[in-house]
């Protein structure tokens, strides 16, 4: 087999596996806060929190680490250290061990997401690179579907523990399979020791704001406190890219957003990142709180249509863009996320399958438009011993916004309902009447804020300019079409 189609066959199963893994935690959820012993809201919130700020903390070192010693062998660690995490994790006896041990889990998906993309970029030539992460874009999708429907399976037949322990076997076999077939296409970068100062600030910034927006809005700390620590964490990220541009070797690449591509695909990610991070979960409550109280597995149904439609639509975005840029992919996908967040704002308390089925279906396409063709020209308009980096922080910004989302829907739902009722919808004791009520207004200011960063984030994605395309001979076929692109476009941002 070429190698260039061994690579992905092995990477697709590091993103499958992480995908599950998130969708079936995810759907779990209510089930977990019910079940599992001294668990409370706050500790039900960071088992998601947790992992997805210990994965964006550590994204950007562990992309400069497969720069300087392989990303094959630290694609095979995390692999590893995902499969103990698994394990850990389903023997869990309280919410808290819970919400460590998925730090845990995380180090080793931190490995796996910083060097699955730019394992791919090394295998194929330019003009394929967007079908081959269109292809790879296919495992996360149907990881969300399969997680969100074996996931409610596992959680409603023999309990939640197994959502964990079904990694276990996948992982030691993807594990071994991972360390015999990969091999290095790119020569080790040397380079400088860690920028700490860099990752220290910007994981206790992370983790100060999301910690102030959420133990505050569930009256786990006071407003003043509450205010303070959002206050410190936001400043702690300001001074982030300051202490960065004074660093001799930061752990932030800021010479990369010099590329006009490179900068825009991936404010345009972030942006994405923050209307969509909390969309499942919010559905899953929505399905599984009052007035309805579905179980597990058919809350996953109902997820289904999302999911399919990113499935249809991603692999044909990204071999699509390699051919006419871009950038059209792009604004449509944005667009029809867009309308689909509008059109989720005026849903009903108990909408069923079919009439949510529409709506699920334009946000899942959009998702699909935008997804690869944006990851394929970000990895692209990078030079080759950088796109560990760069696949760091691609993943380190989505991951930071999807948390981030999170948080700022928990301060939405606060801002609408009181926080007893916004508990007791967390933990799965909420009765119907007022608290279906008063979530479903929730639910509608939080797609609505979703739509207008959706259109948002086309304008980033229209002033970055596109991959211009241009033909080179190659044997045994026409044509290769090879990005240009710049990388002196604008000062350091």
């Amino acid at each position: 087999m070429q190698y260039k189609w061994l690579a992905p066959s092995n990477t697709t199963v590091s993103t499958l596996m992480a995908s599950i893994d998130s969708n079936i935690v995810l759907i779990a959820l209510p089930t977990i806060g019910r079940e599992l012993p001294a668990t409370s809201a706050t500790d039900l919130l960071w088992i998601l929190l947790g992992y997805s700020i210990i994965t964006a903390t550590l994204l950007l070192n562990f992309g400069r680490l497969s720069d300087m010693f392989g990303r094959v062998r630290l694609y095979v660690m995390g692999f590893a250290i995902f499969t103990v995490g698994s394990l850990l994790c389903g023997f869990s006896q309280t919410g808290t061990e819970l919400v460590l041990l998925r730090l845990v889990q995380g180090v080793g998906a931190a490995f796996l997401f910083s060097n699955s993309a730019a394992i791919l970029t090394d295998a194929f030539p330019p003009g394929e690179r967007g079908e081959a992460l269109g292809i790879n874009q296919i495992s996360i999708v149907a990881g969300a579907v399969v997680g969100l429907v074996l996931g409610g399976a596992i959680t409603t037949t023999i309990g939640w523990r197994w959502i964990f322990f079904v990694n276990v076997p996948i992982g030691a076999v993807a594990t071994w399979r991972a360390h015999a077939d990969l091999r290095e296409l790119v020569r080790p970068e040397t380079r400088p020791p860690f920028d700490w100062i860099g990752n220290l600030v910007f994981a206790g910034g992370l983790t100060v704001l999301l910690l102030g927006i959420t133990l505050g809005a569930l009256g786990d700390l006071s407003l003043p406190g509450a205010l303070w620590a959002v206050g410190a964490g936001i400043a702690l990220l300001v001074a982030f890219p300051w202490l960065e541009r004074r660093m001799r070797d930061p752990m932030l690449d800021l010479s990369l957003f010099r590329s006009r591509i490179f900068s825009g695909s991936v404010v345009a990610m972030l942006l994405n990142a923050l209307a969509r991070g909390a969309f499942t979960f919010i559905l899953v409550f929505y399905l599984q709180g009052p007035p309805r109280f579905l179980d597990p597995f058919a809350a996953g149904l109902y997820l289904i249509p999302t999911s399919a439609s990113m499935v249809a639509v991603a692999p044909v975005s990204g071999w699509l863009s390699d051919r006419y840029g871009s950038t059209p992919f792009l604004v449509a996908g944005l667009a029809l996320s867009a309308g689909g967040f509008f059109w989720l704002a005026t849903i009903p308390p108990a909408a069923s399958i079919w009439t949510l089925t529409p709506h699920l279906v334009l946000v899942g396409a959009g998702m699909g438009l935008f997804a690869s063709p944006n990851r394929a020209a970000m990895m692209t308009a990078v030079p080759d011993h950088r796109r560990g980096v760069a696949a760091g922080m691609g993943t380190t910004l989505t991951n930071t916004g999807a948390a981030v989302s999170l948080g700022v829907t928990l301060a939405l739902m606060a801002s609408v309902m009181p926080q007893s009722m916004m508990v007791a919808i967390l933990l799965g004791t909420a009765a119907s009447g007022t608290a279906a009520a008063g979530f479903l207004n929730a639910i509608h200011l939080i797609f609505l804020v979703s739509a207008l960063l959706c259109l948002v984030a086309i304008g980033p994605s229209l002033l970055r300019g596109d991959t211009r395309l241009r033909s080179a001979g190659r044997s045994g076929a026409s044509s290769v079409r090879e990005p240009v692109t710049d990388l002196t476009v604008g000062p350091a941002a």
